[in-house]
């Protein structure tokens, strides 16, 4: 019988975890409170820890995808992981878990998995507190951080699909920063791949999931059209839009991603499975071609 692999979170990553694990043919539990894919499913709060526990029943491998919106991070992002380390820790499971880079801070340089935590935010503040509870829970944990996601497909990103259907349109594409200085991006299906491969080695810690070199936000844009323009999200403005829209306002403190060049080193993920990430001109074509399928429909 093929390994069973337990996703919780069925957003932008999961369901594209899902789809690999059963295009190599294993069988996938996609756990969610809206479930979907996978060759079954189980509908559920990961923050119940007996529902946990029964989700992950026959696992080998527990992959942690969620992400509560920002807003709710104070209240529901430990509890989550909690819940997925449990499912792990019952089903005696290997646990593999999205990451960011909160935890990191604006360091002067990129950022390796060796980087100091050094937070400028509450959310990295939690991140660095769920990074510690899995590392240090006593069970095997394989860690995957990823920059901001760049692709198709993604609700939560600055790449959505207004910012896209913006951009197409000659309008400005909205960022709470400088679009001039380098950022890296994570193409949302390398991160995906990148998992896949933490869940199918014996290999544990914290590893980031391969990226592209670094480019400004402009430069990115340049590829999907040829004169891209931007609007700067104030504080203010977030301020006021939060009102409406709660999660808005939690941007502001993450302004400080686009005020200094915030870059990923990916160097040890490549070197030990020999992955690089999507190139641009795929990236590209892929995320073009997507959003003028939506712009058609």
């Amino acid at each position: 019988m093929s390994n069973l692999h337990v996703v919780f979170g069925a957003g932008q990553i999961g369901s594209r975890v899902a789809k690999l694990l059963l295009d190599r043919g294993d069988r996938v539990r996609v756990v969610s409170r809206h479930p979907r894919g996978g060759s079954e499913t189980m509908a559920g709060d990961a923050r119940d820890l007996d529902f946990a526990a029964k989700a992950g029943a026959g696992a080998t491998t527990v992959i942690d995808c969620m992400n509560p919106p920002y807003h709710k991070w104070k209240d529901d992002l430990l509890a989550m992981g909690r819940g997925s380390l449990h499912a792990a820790k019952t089903s005696n499971a290997k646990l593999v878990a999205l990451d960011c880079l909160y935890m990191y801070g604006a360091p002067a340089g990129p950022m390796s998995e060796t980087t100091p935590n050094a937070p400028r935010s509450a959310k990295g503040e939690l991140r660095v507190q769920l990074a510690d509870l899995r590392l240090t829970s006593g069970h095997p944990v394989a860690i995957g951080r990823a920059s901001d996601f760049f692709g198709p497909a993604l609700d939560q990103s600055w790449w959505s699909p207004r910012a896209l259907s913006r951009l197409l349109a000659g309008k400005p594409m909205e960022l709470s920063g400088d679009p001039d200085l380098l950022h890296s991006y994570s193409f949302a299906d390398d991160v995906a791949a990148g998992l896949v491969s933490l869940a199918t080695s014996d290999e544990t810690g914290i590893w980031h999931l391969p990226t592209l070199p670094a480019m400004t936000t402009r430069a990115l844009a340049a590829h999907l059209v040829a004169t891209p323009t931007f609007s700067k999200l104030s504080p203010l403005m977030l301020r006021a839009i939060g009102l409406f829209k709660p999660m808005m306002k939690e941007l502001i403190e993450m302004s400080y991603q686009w005020e200094h060049p915030f870059v990923i080193d990916d160097a040890k993920f490549r070197a030990r499975f020999g992955a690089a990430p999507t190139p641009l001109d795929q990236q590209i074509a892929t995320t073009l071609a997507w959003a003028k399928q939506q712009a058609a429909a």
